[in-house]
């Protein structure tokens, strides 16, 4: 049956004596002593849309100070495929200049995140969100997180009807509690608490983070097989037929430890209607729930469920819990994992403009006026934005006769020109938040990453590569929020300074790559990659990508880390 729950966490415990997400909040935010809440809070805000983070940059400053940390909260809506009207941008774009640090950072996972949110600041924020019909409720936590989808509609005339799927799974698994309501929107008590009772999620919740994600071939723009669950879309004869279900894909890892690795999704089965289709991904989720590990968080997450119990165990529980045949996969095929920059119209004569966001910060600097032309964008009324999963931004709904003033705002604010004459290396370039926010981080990543591509570029150039789309990620910890594990290279932190090289893996995000060098720093990353990519040139055949060219010279003959097909322990060359 279950995995056995008797030694469970203290997330465990914490989540099951909450009082369905309530905890201790009312008393944290009535403590004006410290910018922190109670320490049980802390697992619980989660579920809420937040982290509670500091300023690492000020910690030894304030320690000497003899002051507590500057705390704050980081903030993360839920937009379900990374769509948001212009009115609510705008509203996203003054919450951001009141009560944060002005930055809006556009994660990985197709939605918006605030960082340096002070305490007193929260309520006020959660409130001018939900004025505008925005919510941050269930964007972090063990629940099922922001739903993804293939942000272009250039993909197929059929975005708009797989989108519906997104949103209906999204509202499916949303959590039952009335606690947000009543504790950042001052909403009326629940007095029945049998109202707010949930067939899904109980009063455990998951064991872990749960997160899922619908892409439409032959574009993985998504990296769909990085999540929990997958939707593939399968069409034919432009008509939509269903969905291949994978599940088991999940990047975060711990170093040194072979217990804890990335993984990407196997494909378990086709399942077709929309129905069918909803009732098997809300199912997935219970099995998941009913037997991931509750003791162990480092090793909680539905990829190390699926290894312990294997497919055919849960291709038969979710078939019977479903009440109807996942039928075999259908065939598909990943030709790119791409956004698709400039101007595009799709079959209703729309027109979408795609326009590079480095590392997802929209802000003011000193090269580009960013924020303040996408507000004079919003201020339009023109142009939905449908934020993507490489951190980019597509402004989009356009009608033909509004494109020009669309065009011009771009124009003026030099916005085209940036987005043309970004380099190949950066339009496939990612970083994650790291310092000096996040507590986890061991590293810099998205403050580093734009001065370390500043360095390979000429590199590229050297060798005649730089039209060369090589997709670059990194992290600043093994816990792989920007995916640097299913990226041709990746830099993974394991201190200041400090980097694992990853290399190998392939252009569409089918095959994790694998350790190639261990804590090297700045100097050794380049010698490293000059290495690499002069050996590139001179052997590499015809068409062959960077990753697949690296795989085949230095790495067939070690065994993968983790993917769908191969579980064999790591056994990796020394640096």
């Amino acid at each position: 049956m279950a995995e056995n729950n008797e030694n469970l966490s203290s997330t465990e415990r914490i989540k099951m004596a909450s009082d369905a997400l309530r905890g201790t909040f009312v008393e944290s935010l009535a403590n004006e002593i410290t910018g922190n809440l109670y320490e049980d809070d802390h697992a619980l805000v989660r579920f809420h849309g937040m982290y509670v983070q500091d300023d690492r940059d000020r910690r030894e400053e304030r320690a000497a100070k003899k002051l507590e940390r500057l705390y704050s909260f980081m903030i993360r809506l839920r937009l379900t495929g990374g769509v948001i009207t212009p009115e609510q941008y705008i509203t996203l774009h003054n919450i951001a200049g009141e009560n944060s640090t002005g930055v809006l950072k556009i994660t990985t996972r197709q939605t918006i995140q605030l960082h340096g949110v002070l305490k007193s600041k929260v309520k006020p924020t959660l409130k001018a969100f939900n004025e505008a019909g925005l919510t941050t409720l269930a964007t972090c936590g063990d629940v099922n997180r922001n739903v993804l989808c293939s942000s272009h509609p250039k993909q197929s005339p059929l975005h708009a009807e797989i989108y519906d799927y997104a949103r209906e799974i999204a509202a499916r698994m949303l959590p039952k509690t009335n606690a947000y309501y009543e504790i950042w929107l001052d909403g009326e008590k629940l007095i029945d608490k049998e109202l707010e009772a949930d067939p899904l999620y109980q009063n455990r919740y998951m064991p872990r983070k749960f997160k899922v994600g619908i892409v439409i071939p032959p574009n993985n723009d998504i990296d769909v097989l990085g999540n929990d669950l997958g939707l593939i879309a399968i069409i034919e004869n432009n008509e939509l037929k269903g969905f291949n279900i994978a599940i088991g894909g999940g990047m975060s890892a711990t170093h040194g430890n072979p217990d804890h690795y990335a993984r990407l999704a196997s494909v378990l089965g086709f399942v077709s209607g929309k129905e069918k289709t909803v009732k098997a991904v809300y199912e997935v989720a219970t099995i998941q729930r009913d037997y991931g590990n509750r003791s162990d968080r480092k090793v909680a997450r539905l990829k190390y469920t699926l290894d312990r119990l294997g497919m055919e165990f849960w291709k038969e529980e979710l078939q019977r819990r479903c009440g109807f045949e996942i039928e075999a996969p259908k065939p598909f095929q990943f030709e790119s994992r791409q956004d698709f920059y400039g101007w595009e119209q799709n079959h209703e004569g729309l027109w979408y403009y795609t326009l590079y966001v480095e590392n997802g910060r929209i802000l003011d600097d000193e090269k580009l006026l960013l924020k303040t032309a996408l507000l004079e964008v919003a201020k339009t009324g023109k142009a939905n934005f449908t934020f993507t999963c490489n951190q980019n931004l597509v402004l989009g709904d356009i009608q033909p006769a509004d494109k020009a003033a669309i065009q011009k705002i771009l124009e003026d604010y030099g916005i085209i020109q940036h987005t043309t004459n970004v380099s190949a290396l950066r339009k496939n370039a990612m970083a994650c938040v790291a310092l000096n926010t996040c507590p986890l981080a061991l590293g810099e990543a998205q403050r580093y990453m734009p001065v370390l591509l500043d360095k390979i570029e000429p590199m590229l150039l050297k060798y005649d590569l730089a039209k060369e789309e090589i997709v670059t990620r990194m992290t600043g910890c093994p816990n792989g929020c920007s995916r640097p594990y299913a990226a041709e290279i990746g830099f993974v932190g394991t201190a200041l300074g400090k980097y694992n090289l990853f290399i190998g893996g392939d252009r569409n995000g089918e095959r994790l790559n694998k350790l190639y060098k261990e804590s090297l720093d700045e100097n050794g990353l380049l010698t490293e990659l000059d290495y690499l990519f002069a050996t590139y040139k001179a052997e590499r055949n015809e068409k062959e990508t960077f990753g697949d060219f690296a795989h085949r010279k230095w790495l067939n003959s070690v065994p993968l880390i983790r993917t769908a097909s191969s579980f064999s322990e790591i056994n990796l060359p020394k640096a």
